[in-house]
Order: structure tokens, then C-alpha cells, then sequence
């Protein structure tokens, strides 16, 4: 059995209203390491794990025993979409809470030139996608394509992948990948 701690952490630090700068400012950490922690991209000691959660306050055995209920809404507005991207790269995510979710849908916004890095990507999971309008390249391993409308991609997301914008104009795409990782 795995368990997400990263979206668990999320969870509880929304639950009792805390940014990732204050819980980091009452557990004595950098901002960094909650966010990273967050996006499982870090994995916590049992007592650097233990430290944060003081700065809520829970303990241990609540922060593992309680279970999410499971979100019942079905439909979403356009405008309900949540914005979790930053600057040239425009990230809209279906639900605001992913916390007890298998599946994380985004629809994505390129800027001409936009990249998600020099350093390629790689997590736990796969993810897949579909090009509605402008050219993506979508590097996966040593293997570079550009992808426009109607052109997908689908692979695991432990293999090191990148996406970047290609063209004049922006790039959207809806995607999906499981287990959510933003």
C-alpha cells in the first residue's frame, strides 16, 4: 500500500488555511521543502514529516488515519477551472482539490517559446495528451516529435519528458495523468 503524502499534506495544510510559507515558517523548513514535499517530488523523514505537522498542529497517526471524502461534483464551468501554472505556461486543473483522486485533467496554455526546462521531467505515473491548436515538442528519452492539432502523446512518466512550445502562436492541449502530480 503507497501512501500520498505529498496530496494528503496539501490537504491538511488547506484544511486549517495555511499557505506553504506559513506552514514552512512554523515548522523551522525552507518553503521549498513543502512544496516539494507537496509535489512528491521530495520524500520526508518520519521526523522531518513529524516537525511540519507540529506547525499545524496534527499528529502522526490522525495525519495518516483520515480519509478524504471523495468529491461528488461532476461539472465544472470554464471559469471554475483552477490556474495552478505560473508565468508563460498556463495550467488549467478540473477540481481544486485532487487529495483521494486516481486521475488529474489540465488544460494546458503554451506561450510561443514557453518550456517546462532544461531539465527534463520524471515522476510516477503516466500521462497523456492531445494538441488542440499550435505545434508542441514533447521530448520523451532520446525521441523528439512535434506534435500539432489532433496529434497526442501518451507515456510513462518515469521516463524524462519536456514539452515546449513551437511557433508563433500559443499552444493548448487537455491532458490527463494518474496519479495526479501538480
Amino acid at each position: 500500500m503507497t501512501v500520498d503524502i505529498g496530496n494528503r499534506l496539501r490537504h491538511v495544510r488547506l484544511m486549517h488555511n495555511l499557505s506553504q510559507r506559513e506552514l514552512a515558517k512554523r515548522a523551522g523548513v525552507t518553503n521549498s521543502t513543502i512544496s516539494l514535499i507537496e509535489s512528491n517530488a521530495s520524500n520526508p523523514s518520519v521526523g522531518a514529516l513529524k516537525r511540519i505537522l507540529d506547525g499545524i498542529p496534527i499528529g502522526l497517526a490522525e495525519f495518516f488515519s483520515f480519509e478524504p471524502e471523495k468529491p461528488r461534483k461532476a461539472f465544472y464551468a470554464a471559469e471554475e477551472l483552477v490556474e495552478i501554472g505560473k508565468g508563460p505556461i498556463s495550467y488549467r486543473q478540473i477540481g481544486d482539490n485532487l487529495f483521494g483522486r486516481s486521475l488529474q485533467i489540465l488544460k494546458e496554455c503554451y506561450q510561443p517559446g514557453a518550456d517546462t526546462g532544461k531539465v527534463p521531467l520524471v515522476h510516477e505515473g503516466e500521462e497523456g495528451g492531445i494538441v488542440l491548436s499550435g505545434r508542441l515538442e514533447v521530448t520523451v528519452d532520446d525521441e523528439r516529435r512535434i506534435l500539432g492539432p489532433g496529434d497526442a502523446y501518451y507515456f510513462e512518466s518515469r521516463r524524462p519528458h519536456r514539452f515546449r512550445c513551437v511557433g508563433p502562436v500559443p499552444c493548448e492541449v487537455i491532458s490527463a495523468c494518474t496519479p495526479p502530480t501538480f
